[in-house]
């Protein structure tokens, strides 16, 4: 039975970007949270792939790992995750081989098969090319070329033999699904999309089948966490969030904004129920309130991993929570 003590935490990062910050600030502002997050001794720092999003830094995902790596030396560096409909499997073969090789065991390849994007963005990513319907067809290929016994007509130098675990990012049960009959490890979205997370959870283990790369399943979840040291405090602190998915649903600016004393006036009825309902899985507190919902989580959904996405407006307040967390798993 999984206890948070023995649980394996890690991060989950989208470079934000506050309302009175430049895009190298927030850059600058994740890089020095992966140094932070790597001397608490969390497992993985993930950035995502977004476009299009003011608010987001992490566009040009691969890239931004590099220089994460860069100025880390011992924390997994990934991306959770690269959406596939929006590449070529060869061009992301070939990034991920050229961060494999830079950062040898460190980088992880998480996959998944939306756009991250609108779709006018998406078509001007893609130009022409596979679309999520041929997800399936484009991740056996992506992986092909990481096999060194596997040889193609089009090899991806570097790529070919270079150690990058590929994980199956979801919010439903196709992943799930497809990532269990790869034997590859999972990882559920319920920090913004939590209606189907136990259902993709049981389909993961019912189809998993072992593999050259894994013997038995592996499943993580992200979930928001936003620990202070109040309740008060930690409360205030999520209003920041809230805004942001007010603002997304609006399509609005998605820049972080300063905390505020109450909502009211700022989200309406149905927006409020909107928002909860997306951050379900959102623990917002002191130590203690955060160590038993966290607890409580494990316990629930049995998985084995936590990454844990923290979205204050103060980047200290960001850290703080991280620490704090932290903490949590040397208790006994």
């Amino acid at each position: 039975m999984n206890k948070l003590n023995q649980t394996p935490l890690s991060v989950l990062n989208l470079a934000p970007v506050a309302h009175d910050d430049t895009m190298r600030d927030a850059m600058n502002k994740s890089t020095d949270l992966a140094q932070h997050t790597e001397s608490l001794g969390y497992q993985r720092f993930w950035l995502a792939e977004h476009h299009n999003m003011d608010g987001i830094a992490s566009a040009a995902t691969s890239v931004l790992m590099n220089h994460v790596a860069e100025h880390t030396s011992s924390i997994r560096i990934g991306a959770g995750g690269i959406m596939l409909p929006n590449h070529a499997p060869l061009t992301i073969a070939e990034q991920f081989g050229t961060l494999g090789t830079l950062h040898p065991d460190r980088i992880d390849l998480g996959i998944g098969r939306a756009p991250g994007t609108d779709q006018l963005t998406a078509r001007a990513l893609r130009q022409s090319g596979g679309g999520a319907e041929q997800f399936p067809e484009m991740l056996n290929e992506l992986i092909n070329y990481f096999e060194a016994d596997a040889p193609q007509r089009v090899e991806a130098y570097p790529g070919r033999g270079v150690n990058v675990p590929v994980w199956l990012l979801g919010s439903s049960s196709f992943s799930a699904r497809l990532a269990g009959r790869l034997g590859r490890p999972f990882a559920f979205a319920a920090h913004f999309a939590p209606a189907q997370m136990m259902e993709a959870l049981k389909v993961y283990h019912e189809n998993f089948q072992p593999s050259a790369h894994l013997d038995e399943p592996y499943a993580m979840a992200a979930i928001n966490v936003l620990a202070a040291d109040t309740n008060e405090e930690a409360e205030y602190l999520a209003t920041s969030l809230y805004q942001k998915f007010v603002n997304l649903m609006r399509n609005q600016s998605l820049r972080t904004q300063p905390p505020v004393e109450t909502m009211e006036g700022i989200w309406h009825d149905r927006e409020k129920m909107a928002v909860q309902e997306m951050l379900k899985y959102s623990y917002i507190g002191d130590a203690a309130r955060i160590k038993q919902q966290l607890e409580n989580f494990i316990e629930t959904t049995k998985v084995n991993e936590v990454m844990i996405s923290t979205e204050a407006y103060d980047h200290e307040a960001t850290k703080r929570s991280f620490e704090i967390t932290a903490a949590l798993t040397h208790d006994q």
